[in-house]
């Protein structure tokens, strides 16, 4: 179910031939490196972390490395060894509910009342241990974007993250034959060597993606920037995260934690947060509790100088409102006194909508393609064959490593401006809950300012096309999605449930007119380009569905609200403009308490959200130590 909703069929049968990566096999050592129950953890340490995911050992490993500030990270999940984790063949394996939270969205209104999961990482090393491992990052108008909500100084800018961006990933270029197999372009001024996350490259690529990408040359405007990493949007390559001299998934546990040994450094897991300990306005630890068979215990820990929400845009929002941070009148619902009145928290909440839209080219015989890791028994015997030799061949791809990346002057030549407009003109209070708090509705407006103005620039991009090699479209991702969600408590019992989470999917209109300029694209992408030689067909929709209102149903019947992306639901915004937490991200009202995930972004990125969240965390050790 997972692997079709995200990644369409094709993902799905390329999964189902992964046979060369073997059963788990059990790590009894790395135990060893972790707390046994909470009985050991100390009274208190320097930094109290809450979350082992893409941000929090990120955070534990920099903060740890002079040998005196003790850290502690509180891990709600498990520690996992499994193939299904390390494998980079599919980029899919480890999706699904094995390893993430068990959380349902409610009913989504404006998608026929479908309930969706909620992926979320339940596990060390959080969701950078499941996800498809697109090492991606968005244009410089998308972090320019989050720093102007506080003015034209803020470091939070392209200029400012750059540096953190290049600092969160060791690249490893792709081999030269490989490269030069499909015309792969890199430029290694956008990188860094010296993290242990790697972004590498997959020793093998399909053939037929040099065309599709060629074919991008026949629209007008698109761009082929020199490298993913050049802040510009356009059709280009990216990595994996993947370590290439294994050949295996490079995440926040293998980069940050499997290779450090440190006295000062802790984590405990299979525990849970409850609250952060707040007196007289300063966080001072937190309270987390252990369920083990009937037995329940609950720790109260402190922290010397600062507590740390890593819990990512599901679980930090869900902790402050439990602590007494947040909107006041959800609070008072829940039995939860108020200690800060702070209205953005759970608000603001975004993921990347998909869409499936499904062409075949019925002439498209360039081989080997990825129908023939299915299709042609003497192809996946070579594949099975060099893969267990040396860990080459079609195995070591992930999803995928080309795509077009396409800002709205370019996909909707003709229409972009009236949907700006649109934007720009509408009652952004209409498109939130009738009882939104101002603040959250003045954010609200000011970012929908800034998105009309964004649609008539090329370098903000809307539109994502993951290219396959085969003769078939892929997964189409909205990168901007209008609408917004919320998460919060479950106020009949906050303690002991998940949060309530709402996409809101498609509460602004304005969502739809992109999504089908989009459709649409993608339609002339196949039928007015050289692909046309291949003999396109339209399979989903079917192809006389194409006037906007039938369109419109098509999206509400198949979209999906999520590409597991949550974000926005801390927002680093002005306090006035909904925000929760400052630009040193520290939290409004509370001293001595951060939040450092994907909640802080203001507005989602037009990338994958990992790699940027790497950089959040980078960027964050520099604000904490500048405040030691």
């Amino acid at each position: 179910m997972y692997s079709i909703t995200r990644f369409g069929t094709l993902a799905t049968c390329l999964l189902a031939v992964a046979e060369p990566f073997g059963q788990a096999q059990r790590r009894p050592e790395l135990q060893l490196k972790f707390l046994n129950g909470s009985s050991q953890v100390k009274p208190s340490y320097d930094y109290v972390i809450v979350g082992a995911g893409t941000a929090g050992l990120t955070i534990a490993d920099r903060l740890t490395t002079d040998g005196k500030s003790t850290v502690l990270v509180i891990e709600n999940g498990k520690v996992v060894d499994s193939p299904r984790i390390s494998q980079v063949y599919s980029g899919s394996a480890a999706m699904g509910p094995t390893w993430s939270y068990q959380i349902n969205s409610v009913p989504q209104v404006n998608l026929k009342n479908r309930t969706t999961a909620v992926i979320a990482g339940n596990l060390v090393g959080g969701s950078s241990a499941i996800n498809a491992m697109m090492t991606v990052r968005g244009t410089s108008e998308d972090y320019d974007r989050w720093g102007s909500f506080f003015g034209n100084n803020s470091s939070w800018s392209w200029d400012g993250l750059l540096p953190y961006l290049k600092k969160a990933l060791n690249f490893v270029p792709p081999g030269q034959a490989v490269a030069q197999s499909v015309n792969i372009t890199y430029d290694t001024s956008f990188w860094g060597n010296s993290s242990g996350v790697y972004a590498g490259w997959p020793s093998f690529q399909w053939p037929g993606l040099a065309t599709q990408i060629e074919a991008f040359r026949d629209i007008p405007g698109v761009e082929f920037p020199p490298d993913s990493g050049a802040g510009r949007a356009g059709v280009y390559w990216f990595p994996t995260f993947m370590d290439p001299k294994i050949v295996e998934r490079s995440y926040a546990r293998t980069g940050h934690f499997d290779s450090i040994d440190r006295t000062n450094h802790d984590v405990v897991t299979e525990s849970r947060v409850t609250k952060v300990l707040l007196e007289d306005g300063t966080a001072t630890g937190v309270v987390f509790r252990q369920t083990k068979g009937n037995a329940t215990t609950y720790t109260t820990v402190k922290a010397n100088r600062e507590v740390i929400l890593s819990a990512g845009a599901i679980h930090s929002p869900q902790i402050l409102q439990l602590s007494g941070i947040g909107p006041s009148e959800l609070l008072q619902s829940a039995g939860i006194n108020t200690t800060v009145d702070l209205p953005g928290v759970g608000q603001n909440f975004q993921d990347h909508p998909m869409m499936f839209m499904s062409i075949v080219l019925g002439n498209f015989t360039t081989h080997p393609s990825p129908m023939d890791m299915f299709g042609n028994q003497n192809f996946t015997k070579w594949a099975q064959e060099v893969w267990r030799a040396n860990k080459t061949g079609p195995y070591s791809m992930g999803i995928g490593n080309a795509a077009a990346w396409l800002g709205m002057p370019v996909i909707s030549p003709d229409r972009f401006e009236d949907i700006a407009s649109k934007l720009e003109n509408q009652d952004h209070a209409a498109q939130l809950p009738p009882d939104t708090d101002p603040t959250v509705i003045a954010g609200y407006s000011a970012q929908m300012k800034n998105m009309a103005a964004s649609m008539r620039s090329s370098n903000t991009a809307f539109y994502n096309h993951v290219l396959t090699g085969a003769g078939s479209s892929g997964t189409l991702v909205d990168l901007h999605p209008l609408s917004r969600g919320t998460v919060n408590i479950n106020t009949t019992d906050p303690f002991n449930t998940e949060p309530v989470v709402d996409y809101r999917a498609l509460t602004n209109p304005v969502d739809l007119d992109i999504m089908v300029e989009m459709l649409r694209f993608t339609k002339r992408y196949f039928f007015e380009t050289r692909l046309k030689e291949f003999g396109p067909r339209q399979v989903q929709p079917p192809d006389y569905v194409d006037e906007p209102e039938d369109l419109a149903g098509f999206l509400q019947a198949n979209l999906s609200p999520t590409e597991f992306h949550p974000s926005g639901t801390c927002a680093m915004m002005p306090k006035e403009l909904g925000g929760v937490v400052d630009e040193s991200l520290q939290v409004y009202g509370v001293k001595h308490l951060r939040v450092v995930d994907a909640s802080i972004m203001p507005v989602l990125p037009g990338a994958n959200t990992c790699q940027s969240v790497y950089a959040i965390a980078e960027k964050a050790v520099d604000l904490i130590k500048a405040d030691m």
